[in-house]
């Protein structure tokens, strides 16, 4: 069973949608949200990132935070302006990013399916991080963040949504990154077959945004409401949805030369110099190091792993970055970094060239089907092991 409601979008005007829309909270650092919103002062980072209206090293758990959140969202409501749907409605939402194509279904789904595991995680969540959203979310009573769903393809549902994006859209634009969002509010015999057709899937599975889903339990607690039983999210069909790797860049080489560090590899493992930056197949990894790639075949995992442990993000940790660069919990150490593949390998060579890394890993993607299975086996996942793009742009509450 699984569970889905309509509920009354707080959204922008129309002719506004374009203005508010903003990337994810923690997809940009501090001083990318300030110059996102610099000549954007309606966008919507400036209440789901509201240190950027206070003065450059504000904490960002500081109380002014949330206070300015507070007032940014009340300011917002009047000079977007933003608009309370009359009625409890679902959105089918698109995403188009060049060749790539995706179509989702955007309502609220079950805080109490997620706490009995009938909506499947594979990441462990932080506590400061649901401690910032879930005050977030109690401060500004409203859920500023969606959460993105996939669920194993249904035909019913994909018949349905093909129905509903041949008419009119409520909005239309392209944002600065090139990603093209259309928004479609369904109608009430439509929404009623969505909830029918919604009903038989087994499961939905959190592809980004553990800490949303999260934050939203936590505040559920706190906030003694219906709407509060449930959190905001959008669906996406697994056969649409898109992962690009998780690259990782290392400061130093743990007190070796480039030669000591490639010959502490070679003890181990295959390393070929070549000019490929993006890896063949799963097993490989591309290296980028002293200004040249190599590729990196990583030894075979060892027979009866979990199946979270044979993935090349967990066999790269365990047999280069714990081994021979001395990193310790990818977690907290603070000599490793990680590239979304969003920002392409050209990134990792800056990051290298000018000396901000030694060494740069550039992996292969994990696939939806890993995710569902180790989600299904009640695994978790290396930190930092999907980058999901196109990501969802927020633009309702």
């Amino acid at each position: 069973m699984s569970a889905l409601y309509p509920f009354r979008a707080l959204r922008p005007a129309p002719e506004a949608a374009a203005r508010v829309a903003s990337v994810p909270y923690d997809v940009v650092s501090a001083d990318e949200a300030r110059a996102l919103v610099r000549d954007q002062p309606l966008s919507f980072l400036r209440v789901t990132r509201s240190e950027v209206d206070l003065p450059v090293g504000t904490d960002p758990y500081d109380a002014r935070v949330y206070e300015q959140a507070v007032r940014q969202f009340e300011d917002l409501k009047r000079t977007a302006p933003m608009v309370l749907e009359d009625e409890p409605a679902l959105y089918v939402y698109r995403l188009r990013m060049g060749a790539h194509e995706q179509t989702g279904l955007a309502g609220c789904f079950s805080i109490d399916e997620y706490d009995r595991d009938l909506i499947k995680k594979h990441e462990r969540t932080r506590r400061d991080k649901e401690d910032d959203r879930t005050r977030h979310i109690v401060e500004l009573r409203a859920q500023t963040g969606l959460v993105f769903l996939t669920y194993r393809a249904s035909p019913d549902v994909d018949a349905i949504a093909a129905r509903i994006v041949r008419t009119a859209p409520l909005y239309a634009f392209s944002a600065p990154d090139g990603v093209a969002h259309t928004l479609w509010r369904v109608n009430a015999t439509d929404r009623r077959a969505l909830v029918d057709a919604f009903a038989p899937l087994p499961a939905l599975y959190i592809a980004d945004g553990h800490h949303r889903a999260a934050s939203a339990a936590r505040a559920r607690d706190m906030v003694q409401s219906d709407e509060a039983r449930r959190f905001v999210a959008v669906a996406f069909p697994d056969v649409q949805v898109q992962i690009l790797p998780y690259h990782r860049v290392v400061k130093d080489l743990a007190g070796r030369t480039p030669d000591a560090f490639l010959e502490a590899l070679r003890a181990t493992m295959t390393v070929i110099a070549d000019a490929q930056a993006q890896p063949r197949g799963p097993g490989d990894v591309s290296m980028f190091l002293a200004g040249q790639w190599y590729t990196v075949r990583l030894p075979a995992p060892a027979s009866g792993l979990a199946r979270a442990d044979t993935l090349d993000v967990a066999r790269l940790e365990r047999d280069v970055l714990q081994p021979i660069l001395n990193i310790g919990d990818i977690r907290t150490d603070k000599r490793i970094d990680f590239v979304g593949g969003a920002r392409g390998t050209a990134e990792l060579e800056r990051l290298v060239a000018n000396g901000q890394a030694a060494v740069a890993f550039s992996m292969f993607p994990v696939t939806i089907g890993d995710l569902m299975e180790i989600a299904d086996a009640g695994g978790i996942m290396p930190p930092k092991s999907t980058w999901f793009e196109p990501k969802l742009d927020y633009w309702c509450i």
